[in-house]
């Protein structure tokens, strides 16, 4: 795998991460997670890291934070936090391939060299 790829990227189709230890998860639903993802692109000059989403059912947004990182701020109540913390039946947060069939998973943003996750002052920043 390229060495800029994180190697909690699968090579294909898709792979169920353990938050907590890879990346925290910031999960939100629907179009309100899009907005985020659109303003937090714009503060990011185009480059905020890696975002997922779902492409059925609630349409979940996935921001991966660093490890360690989301449980130390205090997110809105629609903003569900992934960490070490969370119980591991729900822990898990499926992170697709750069390429091929992915679904029901997609990238919105991919994870970059110089954004390898989505920077958590800047994803806080989205909710004022």
């Amino acid at each position: 795998m390229n060495e800029q790829i994180p190697d909690w990227v699968p090579a294909s189709g898709f792979a169920l991460r353990l938050a907590g230890v890879h990346f925290d998860a910031v999960r939100i639903q629907g179009q309100l997670g899009e907005e985020k993802a659109k303003e937090l692109s714009r503060l990011t000059d185009y480059d905020p890291g890696p975002i997922v989403y779902e492409l059925n059912g609630f349409r979940w947004m996935y921001f991966l934070l660093p490890p360690g990182t989301a449980r130390e701020r205090s997110w809105p109540s629609y903003a569900q936090r992934y960490t070490s913390r969370t119980r591991p039946a729900l822990a898990f947060v499926g992170v697709p391939a750069l390429y091929g069939t992915t679904w029901p998973l997609a990238w919105r943003s991919v994870p970059t060299p110089a954004a390898p996750f989505v920077d958590p002052g800047m994803l806080e920043k989205t909710f004022a």
